[in-house]
């Protein structure tokens, strides 16, 4: 399958058929990643990352955390 990369405003643009995305088993308005390895650029679904507090409270250690900051008196309505 052949496609032409086009000018879209300050940026280049393809234009993907339908019958490509839909034997990529993509759809519209999906995220893709965009890997340029080897002059090629490759197209891929993006991983959904999902983020827990109690996993990201975990990750804390002593040797990635740094002490309290101060960043002065409040001057303004700052809750405190």
């Amino acid at each position: 399958m052949e496609a032409v990369i086009r000018k879209w405003g300050n940026s280049a643009a393809l234009r993907l058929p339908s019958a490509a995305l839909k034997a990529a088993g993509y759809a519209l308005e999906q995220k893709v990643e965009l890997v340029v390895s080897r002059g090629r650029i490759v197209i891929q679904p993006s991983e959904n990352v999902s983020y827990s507090l109690d996993n990201l409270l975990a990750g804390i250690t002593s040797g990635n955390s740094h002490s309290e900051f101060s960043f002065g008196k409040p001057v303004g309505k700052e809750a405190l």
